[in-house]
């Protein structure tokens, strides 16, 4: 086994459990999946195993080199491509020796890696990102960019083990597929999170992270799924039972009450039963009340078992019937023209414009609408000229009135300097009561305890949930909503539900999203492809 981890534990600084006990092995070969809801602590395993996360007790042992791609880059910003990859110290050898340098130092650095600069470039290319020069700053680079620059590290290097957190999150289709095959193909040893269906049914095993441990399905996603649908199924099928079986013995229960009150009835009007002993006149009752107690404890074991999971499900549904009021029936007729662009085109500085065609389009009241294209073909600039932020460099765009909303995946209307009640009261346009605010943070399941927290903390499902929750409180359902990957930093379960609550929106509709799981069951069929 190429990893064998033994009782892990972590606390987060606050010193809030995040997992305890955990116990797993990874097999060479393997490509393993962690799911598990937002906040679990998948992207945290993943660095504990790294080796970038020390603060954790138990035993852990890796054998073979390992490399990583986080979630997230920009922390990197401030660095060069070779800085950030990690090859900088090669390529300064290299470039040392072709100086005339003789220290014996840079022979050994470049002991094995003679050919890193040929390496590069090969990976680059076979990563789409060729034009990318190693002395380049990371910042310069869209967010798929930077994925794809780190996904080729893999190639550069050639570990035994890789880590994937959330690989998929910026890449655009032509990234992900060539992702999706090189997984396919791969003798490497991986272990990843992902929300993404398509590249989880490349992965076997898959892990589900729970607080007490992890629960390994020996299949792939749509295995898991399946376990998954049948062990809730085969929970509440043993509830009922339960439930069932708790109603007959109460209904005999009262049978045997009613029986011992007529028995007392009788007794009343004989005065030589009077003298009865109690214990017989309440033999049934006894018996009665106990085969329901016992019948109680076993009920209550089984509601014990299933309540994390029902109050889950119960609450997403909640969600979705207060968003379902919110957005209410469109104030615009449908088929109103709301936006009409005509030839318009952009460009930043100098640079060459984003489209190689200028751009012709309607956007009429009730559409629903992907734009889709490659990164940096300019779709969230597009988004901004159409939400009239910044004007096309040429061409014509005319803007009806009426009221938009962004939800964008970095839930940019959420101020990480608030706590969530903080944020809550600054979107609080109808004045609510702040008992009424209370009530509705605790609707979107933030309760007491939650409220003081600092958003900057906020799991990704978490800011969606107040995000959501503010467009509530600010009450203008907007004619347009605009979706800029809003799915990025979601679990399974937020991403149905989001799902869910769009495709009861009857608005206009315009998303950005490379999961076409999620645009199928927000009901988007139309798509406009932009080109670069």
């Amino acid at each position: 086994m190429l990893i064998n981890a033994q009782h892990i534990t972590y606390q987060t600084p606050h010193h809030a459990l995040l997992f305890s006990g955990l116990n797993f092995t990874l097999q060479k070969g393997e490509k393993a999946a962690i799911t598990g809801n937002n906040g679990t602590g998948k992207s945290t395993l993943l660095r504990i195993i790294a080796g970038q996360e020390k603060n954790y007790t138990g035993d852990l042992r890796v054998a073979g080199s390992i490399y990583y791609v986080p979630q997230h880059y920009g922390h990197f910003n401030h660095l060069t491509v070779a800085d950030a990859l990690g090859i900088a110290p090669l390529l300064n050898a290299l470039q040392a020796i072709e100086n005339g340098a003789t220290d014996q130092h840079y022979y050994d650095l470049l002991e094995h890696h003679w050919d890193i600069s040929a390496r590069c470039e090969e990976a680059f290319a076979r990563w789409g990102i060729t034009g990318i020069t190693p002395d380049q700053p990371l910042q310069q680079l869209s967010g798929g960019m930077k994925t794809r620059l780190f996904l080729s590290g893999i190639d550069i290097f050639e570990p035994d083990i890789v880590l994937l957190d959330e690989p998929t999150n910026h890449l655009d289709t032509a990234a992900r597929q060539r992702l999706y095959e090189w997984m396919e193909n791969t003798s490497c040893t991986l272990l990843l999170t992902s929300h993404d269906r398509q590249l989880l049914r490349l992965c076997e095993p898959v892990w589900e992270l729970q607080p007490d441990g992890i629960r390994a399905y020996g299949g792939n996603y749509d295995f898991y799924a399946a376990q998954k649908t049948a062990e809730n199924a085969a929970r509440e099928h043993k509830l009922a039972h339960h439930q069932k079986a708790l109603k007959e013995a109460k209904q005999k229960q009262q049978q045997t009450l009613e029986r011992k009150q007529h028995a007392d009835a009788q007794a009343r009007k004989s005065s030589r039963r009077g003298g009865e002993p109690k214990i017989m006149q309440n033999i049934w009752k006894n018996a009665a009340e106990s085969s329901t107690g016992k019948l109680k404890e076993v009920h209550s074991a089984r509601v014990n078992e299933l309540r994390a999971d029902l109050q889950e499900a119960a609450a997403m549904v909640q969600l979705q019937r207060i968003m379902k009021g919110y957005f209410g029936n469109p104030a615009l007729p449908k088929g109103k023209v709301l936006i009409q662009a005509t030839d318009i085109n952009h460009a930043y500085g100098n640079s060459a414009p984003l489209w190689p065609q200028p751009l012709t389009l309607t956007i009429r009241s009730g559409a629903r609408l992907a734009v889709a294209g490659g990164n940096g073909s300019g779709k969230s600039t597009l988004f901004s000229i159409l939400q009239g932020k910044i004007s096309p460099a040429q061409g014509d765009i005319q803007i009806a009135p009426c009221t938009t909303l962004l939800l964008d995946q970095d839930y940019s209307l959420i101020d990480r300097e608030k706590t969530v009640l903080e944020q809550a009261l600054s979107f609080n346009e109808t004045r609510l009561e702040t008992a009424a605010v209370h009530t509705l943070l605790a609707n979107f399941l933030f309760t007491p305890e939650s409220w003081n927290k600092p958003c900057a903390v906020l799991s990704g499902g978490e800011m969606l949930r107040l995000a959501l929750c503010c467009m509530v409180l600010q009450n203008k359902t907007p004619d347009i909503i605009f979706l800029d990957e809003p799915v990025n930093n979601l679990d399974l379960s937020n991403i149905q539900m989001l799902a869910k609550i769009f495709a009861e929106y009857s608005g206009t509709l315009l998303v950005i999203s490379h999961d076409t799981g999620f645009l199928e069951e927000a009901g988007v069929r139309e798509t406009l492809q932009l080109l670069s």
